[in-house]
C-alpha cells in the first residue's frame, strides 16, 4: 500500500508540451529511490551560498569578510557568496581561496555593446569562478525569459564558470497548484543547453518565501527537490540526477537550516539576508 507522500508523487504529471523534456509521467515509486538516497546524499558535497544581492559597501564588506575568514566553517561545505559586480575583485583580495566568489549576473556572449552588463570573461578576470544565474529577481523585475537564462548558463559554462542556475515559482503559481509546472519549464530550458552537469547547481527558490520572512516547511521544500530529483532521472539521466546538487533558497536563517539540512534530497542553501549577518556561519556548518 502506498504511503501520503509516494501517492503526491504518483499523482504528479506535467502537461504535454512541445519540449521534449516535458514528457514526464511519473510511472515509479518513492520506494525505488529510497534504498540509494542515504548514499547519493552522503557522496553530493553540501553546498551554501550568500547572495548579498545590491548590498553593501567597502566598511561593510571588509567586516562580513573579516567574519567569515575566521568562521570556523565546516571543511565538508563548499561555500561561495554573490558579490556585487564592483566589489568581486575587493571580496576575492579579503577572504580566502577556500570561499568562492561569485557574480550575481553575466550575459550570454564574450564582449560587446551590451552597457551595463558583464560577461564571463570579466567575472573570470577578477578572480571570482562563479556565477548565479537566473534569480527570481532577475525573472520578475527584470522580466528574462527561460530561454535567455539559459543562454546565459550555456556561455558561462562554456567559459569556464561554475553556475547557480535559479528556479522557483510565485506565490499565484504555488496557489494554483503550479510549482511541479513552473519549476519543470525551467529546467527544461536550461537542459536543452547543457550537456555536462559537473559545473552545475540548481537553487531551487520559491519566490513567495525570498525576503518575506515566510519559508517553505522542510516537508514543503524536499517535496519539491523529490520532484525534481525525479525528474532529473527521467529526463537526463540517473547518474545526472544523483549527483547534481539542490540548494534551497527562501528565507533560510541559523534558525531553520538544521532542520532544512536533514532532508535527503536538500543539498544545501542560497541564502539571502541572512548571508549579510554573522548568523550565515551557522547556516553554512548546518549540517556539523
Amino acid at each position: 500500500m502506498l504511503t501520503a507522500a509516494e501517492r503526491v508523487v504518483a499523482r504528479l504529471f506535467i502537461r504535454p508540451t512541445s519540449c521534449k523534456y516535458f514528457a514526464l509521467q511519473f510511472t515509479r515509486s518513492l520506494s525505488s529511490c529510497d534504498k540509494n538516497k542515504k548514499h547519493n546524499k552522503m557522496s553530493r558535497q553540501f553546498c551554501v551560498g550568500g547572495n548579498w544581492k545590491m548590498n553593501g559597501d567597502q566598511k561593510s564588506i571588509a567586516e562580513l569578510c573579516k567574519i567569515l575568514s575566521a568562521g570556523p566553517l565546516d571543511p565538508n561545505t563548499q561555500v561561495y557568496v554573490g558579490v556585487p559586480a564592483p566589489y568581486l575583485i575587493y571580496v576575492r583580495s579579503l577572504l580566502p581561496e577556500t570561499i568562492n566568489v561569485a557574480a550575481q549576473n553575466c550575459y550570454k556572449v564574450e564582449k560587446g555593446a551590451f552597457t551595463g552588463e558583464i560577461s564571463p570573461a570579466i567575472i573570470k578576470d577578477t578572480g571570482a569562478g562563479w556565477v548565479i544565474l537566473g534569480h527570481s529577481e532577475r525573472r520578475q523585475i527584470f522580466k528574462e525569459s527561460d530561454e535567455l537564462i539559459a543562454e546565459k548558463v550555456e556561455h558561462a559554462l562554456a567559459a569556464g564558470l561554475k553556475v547557480v542556475a535559479c528556479i522557483g515559482e510565485t506565490l499565484d503559481e504555488r496557489e494554483a497548484n503550479k510549482t511541479q509546472e513552473v519549476v519543470a519549464r525551467q529546467m527544461c530550458a536550461i537542459a536543452q543547453k547543457v550537456k555536462d552537469w559537473t559545473n552545475v547547481v540548481v537553487a531551487y527558490e520559491p519566490v513567495w518565501a525570498i525576503g518575506t520572512g515566510k519559508t517553505a516547511t522542510p516537508e514543503q521544500a524536499q517535496e519539491v527537490h523529490a520532484y525534481l530529483r525525479q525528474w532529473l532521472t527521467e529526463n537526463i539521466s540517473k547518474e545526472v540526477a544523483a549527483t547534481l546538487r539542490i540548494q534551497y533558497g527562501g528565507s533560510v536563517t541559523g534558525a531553520n537550516a538544521k532542520d532544512l539540512a536533514k532532508k535527503p534530497d536538500i543539498d544545501g542553501f542560497l541564502v539571502g539576508g541572512a548571508s549579510l549577518k554573522p548568523e550565515f556561519v551557522q547556516i553554512v556548518n548546518a549540517r556539523q
